[in-house]
This record gives C-alpha cells, sequence and structure tokens, in this order.
C-alpha cells in the first residue's frame, strides 16, 4: 500500500448502502478479523422509501429484506469467504468452474468465446454451476452486438449499438435487447455487460467507435436507457458502461491508462449525461472504467478512486446500487499495481464488485490481508458483499418471471431497417435494376450474395457494391456500404454510400431492400462524418 496511513482515511471508503434500499449497516467486523471468524454487520431496518412508479429497471433491485437476508448470510461467512464473494473471475476451458467457485466461494464466473463449443453446451454448464453452487452466482458475459458477442454460434447476431442512435427509436432498441437477454437468459446467464453508455467523441475514438449509439449525449442516454431496460424486461442484470465515459479519451484501457483531460463541467455537459440519466431511471449497476479523470483525480484510473466511485458516482449522481469495476486484468489499472493491490484499491473506493483481476486466489488473499492489517474496513467489504449478494438472492427469486426467448432475427432485423442511412445518391427507387458485383470475398461479402440472391437480384453485373469495415480505407466502387462505423464513407467518391452499422444477415437484408428500392432508408448519421452530402435521406 502506498504510504500515508490505512485506506479508511481516504475519502468515501464507507458508502451506505443506501436509506432508498432500507438498510443500514453497522457494527462490523473489527480490522483484525481473521479467516476462520465469522462476525459481521449487524441489519437495522428503516422506514421503507416513498414510493415511485415500478419500472422495469427498478423491478431489478433487491428489496429490505433480500438485503437483510444477505447481510445475514454475509455475517455468517469466514472473511476468506467474504473477499471471494466481491470477486467475478474467469474461468478456463469448457466444463462448469465448479471446483473453482467453491474453492474461492466466488461471486460469479464471466463467460468468454473460449468457454463456449456452442448453446447447448454453455446452457449446460451454466445450469450446473447452478445446481451444484448453494448460493446465487453472476453468471455473467459481454454480449453487446456488433463486434463484442462472445456467444455467437446458435444466438441471433445484432448489429452495432451505433445502430440505435442511427435508428432513433427507443423502441426497436428496447425491443431488441430485450430479445437478446431473453436468449442469454435462456442459457442460464444472469448479467448482460451492457449497455454501453459511452458518448462517442469520433474519429478519435479507439475502443468505443460503433459500440456507443453516437456522439449526442441525450441521444446516447435514451438509447442506453433504452437498453437496460430491455435487458432488464427478460430478467437479466444489465450493467451500463463505462463510468465516467470511455468515449471521449485517445488511448484503450485494455493496454494503458487513457487520460480524460476535460473539465467538470464539460464532463457534465458530455460524458455524464448517460450515466446520469440511467441513474435516475434506476438502473440497478453500473461498471467503472479504468480512465484517469484529471478534473476529479489525476493520475488514478476511476475505478480505483473513492473520489470518482464515491464521490462523484455515488455522492453527487445519489447511485446507491452495485458498482463493478472494468476487468482489472487491464494494462489501465494493472501498470503501477502490485498484484493483488488493484482489487484491494477498487473496494476501499466503494466499488462492490471486482471483475476479473487476473488471478482470483491473489486478489482474495490480497483482500484477506488488506482487512487483517487494517489498511481496508471489514465494513466496507461486508457492505460490498451484501450488496452483491443481495443482488443475485433477488434475481435468484424474479427468474420465474423472465421474458421467454422471442424471435431475435425479427428485432435484429427490425433495428437494421431502421438504422440504415443514405448519406449520398438517390433516397427512393431502384439502385441496382441490372445487379450487383459484390467487391471483395468477406464474410460480409457473402451475407450480402446471399441476401440478394433470396430478394432475386441477379449477381455478377450492375452496380459495384464495397462493403467496407472497421478501419478500412474507402474502396472504390458504385456503391460503398460502412458496415461498422460510418467515417469511412466522408472519404470515398462513390455516388452512392450507405451506412448499415452491421454486417449480420438481417442487416444485409436491410441494405438489399433499400439498393432494390423496395424500402426507404429512415436512418440518420449519429456521428459528425466530414465529407458527406447530407445526414440521411
Amino acid at each position: 500500500m502506498a504510504a500515508g496511513g490505512p485506506l479508511a482515511v481516504k475519502r468515501g471508503l464507507l458508502p451506505a448502502i443506501g436509506l432508498a434500499l432500507g438498510l443500514v449497516l453497522t457494527g462490523c467486523t473489527g480490522s483484525g478479523s481473521g479467516p476462520g471468524e465469522s462476525s459481521g454487520p449487524r441489519v437495522v431496518e428503516t422506514a421503507p422509501p416513498v414510493s415511485v412508479e415500478p419500472t422495469a429497471l427498478r423491478a431489478l433491485r433487491p428489496s429490505a429484506a433480500e438485503l437483510a437476508e444477505a447481510a445475514r448470510q454475509v455475517e455468517a461467512m469466514t472473511l476468506a469467504e467474504r473477499a471471494g464473494q466481491v470477486i467475478v473471475a474467469r474461468y478456463r476451458g469448457t466444463s462448469a468452474p465448479v471446483d473453482l467457485v467453491e474453492e474461492l466461494h466466488l461471486g460469479g464466473v464471466i463467460v468468454f468465446s473460449d468457454n463456449i463449443t456452442s448453446t447447448d453446451q454453455i446452457r449446460e454448464s451454466n445450469q450446473r454451476l447452478r445446481a451444484e453452487v448453494d448460493r446465487p452466482l453472476m453468471i455473467s458475459v459481454d454480449q453487446e452486438g456488433g463486434q463484442v458477442a462472445r456467444v455467437k454460434a446458435g444466438a441471433t447476431e445484432f448489429p452495432t449499438f451505433m445502430s440505435a442512435g442511427a435508428a432513433g427509436d427507443v423502441d426497436l432498441t428496447r425491443n431488441a435487447a430485450r430479445a437478446s437477454a431473453a436468449e442469454l437468459a435462456d442459457l442460464g446467464f444472469t448479467t448482460a455487460y451492457a449497455p454501453i453508455a459511452d458518448v462517442t467523441s469520433g474519429p478519435d475514438d479507439p475502443t468505443i467507435g460503433s459500440r456507443s449509439p453516437g456522439s449526442d449525449p441525450a441521444v446516447v442516454a435514451d438509447q442506453a436507457v433504452a437498453a437496460a431496460t430491455g435487458i432488464a424486461e427478460a430478467g437479466l442484470l444489465p450493467v451500463p458502461k463505462h463510468f465516467p465515459g470511455h468515449g471521449s479519451v485517445p488511448a484503450d484501457s485494455h493496454h494503458e491508462l487513457p487520460v480524460q483531460d476535460r473539465t467538470r463541467a464539460e464532463l457534465d455537459g458530455t460524458d455524464l449525461v448517460p450515466f446520469r440519466e440511467a441513474v435516475a431511471a434506476g438502473v440497478p449497476t453500473i461498471m467503472v472504467g479504468h480512465i484517469d479523470v484529471r478534473a476529479i483525480d489525476p493520475g488514478t484510473p476511476a475505478s480505483l478512486s473513492g473520489e470518482v466511485v464515491t464521490g462523484l458516482l455515488r455522492d453527487d449522481l445519489g447511485f446507491d446500487g452495485l458498482v463493478m469495476t472494468d476487468a482489472v486484468e487491464m494494462a489501465g489499472v494493472q501498470a503501477g499495481h502490485r498484484s493483488g493491490e488493484a482489487s484491494v484499491l477498487a473496494l476501499a473506493a466503494g466499488v462492490d464488485v471486482v471483475l476479473m483481476p487476473p488471478d482470483p486466489r491473489v486478489a482474495r488473499a490480497a483482500i484477506v490481508a488488506a482487512v487483517e492489517s487494517g489498511d481496508l474496513p471489514a465494513e466496507r467489504l461486508d457492505e460490498a458483499a451484501t450488496r452483491m449478494l443481495a443482488q443475485m438472492i433477488h434475481l435468484a427469486a424474479t427468474e420465474t418471471e423472465q421474458a421467454a426467448p422471442g424471435s431475435g432475427e425479427e428485432a435484429s432485423r427490425a433495428l437494421s431497417a431502421g438504422a440504415i442511412t443514405v448519406v449520398a445518391g438517390p433516397c427512393e427507387g431502384n439502385l441496382v435494376p441490372d445487379g450487383i458485383t459484390v467487391v471483395g470475398s468477406s464474410q460480409r461479402a457473402r451475407r450480402l450474395e446471399a441476401a440478394a440472391r433470396a430478394a432475386g437480384v441477379p449477381l455478377g453485373r450492375g452496380k459495384t457494391v464495397a462493403l467496407a469495415g472497421p478501419g478500412r480505407a474507402a474502396p472504390r466502387a458504385d456503391i460503398v456500404v460502412a458496415t461498422d462505423t460510418p467515417y469511412v464513407l466522408g472519404r470515398s467518391d462513390a455516388p452512392v454510400r450507405i451506412a448499415t452499422y452491421g454486417e449480420t444477415p438481417a442487416a444485409m437484408e436491410a441494405l438489399v431492400a433499400v439498393l432494390t428500392g423496395r424500402a426507404r432508408a429512415p436512418g440518420t448519421l449519429p456521428v459528425e462524418v466530414d465529407g458527406v452530402e447530407r445526414t440521411g435521406c
């Protein structure tokens, strides 16, 4: 630990669970508690909060009774078990990681593509975890749509979240998010690390890009809340990310610690807007990113900063739900911190869940040691473990009310059809009366050919169509189509330029419908693109 005394003296280490949730934790274990001791928080019930109109988001928040039950269970845990309860770990292989979860008393796991061979396999793995572990777990996954989707074969493909900003229809966004989340719930997941609530700054944003709905904070706020609501309606826990905003920094926190140079006033008018609206809407969970916010706590990753987590998110924005870190194994937080130290600092800052420490055993041991030494107040760990467990208890209790999986393909198709944007060329009529010649041999090209064939469009003649994916240079063709961010369209001199914001089969079907004049392109550019004639039709 850094010199200067125990972590307990830093700002905001002990945020209350919140009167709005009906509990105050007091009388927690002292700093000298050992792994074998089980003393814990005493629960005092308070008056219920003023009632508000229920929403799907607020309905996912644990009740006072569930928080009380979680506190009782945490009180019975050893210190080591409490330390494991606040960790969500990555695992290896395709078998259910029951032994790892039980050994470390983990609060949950995160599933990646390399843990999945099929939907049947991951469903069986998740079901085994649920059956063989005697407490509710956070079984989580990144499933945003576009390039970030861990469950692929057997699951519906959804376009990038920028589609939502281009379509500008919160119902389309909500329906798509609900359909995707319902599929995940059917596979045994409890938590989706979505939606993105970052406002992209444009082509100088190297990390978020098409994962964001756009560059207008109000649009991003509307779409993020709509997506979070859809996820909640399917019974999954949505996790808006990456507070306080990763879309306006010039570096990727996977590789280094990005520096946010905006003033607090500038942040209030841009990056913080969607998170403020999400908090107001009642989101139960927020993920904090690894960003050096110079106007608030210079030199410290937001995920490890009490000034950001407690001062900004909890005190200023009024968030009293579950706070998670972004993956702690990322270079943006690991650089400059000893193994296990980042997990301790995150909890000290007011975070409740440490996601993906490089080694969960080392992280748990560091948390235990910090409590035993007095560097991390035991009551802070108890509070975090209680919040985490209460949220999982609540999700387990409401599973029977989850929406059944619907037509994901229909929801994906509707979102792409609403998003497609024509920035140059005619806005109506058949643009390819003689057919198309698709330039290139990528998967997206093959998908366009399949969609054209199904629509009866001749192939190998007529207008040339080039599909430009992420980071591509402007191709030469009669019709240039951006399938990720639309910035490439400004560098093209093609007479017809179109943005689909996705390369899914449904996006290609929507593109063919516009090319043949069977449908109009209703979308509008959600970001500024230099060099285009207009923002849409």
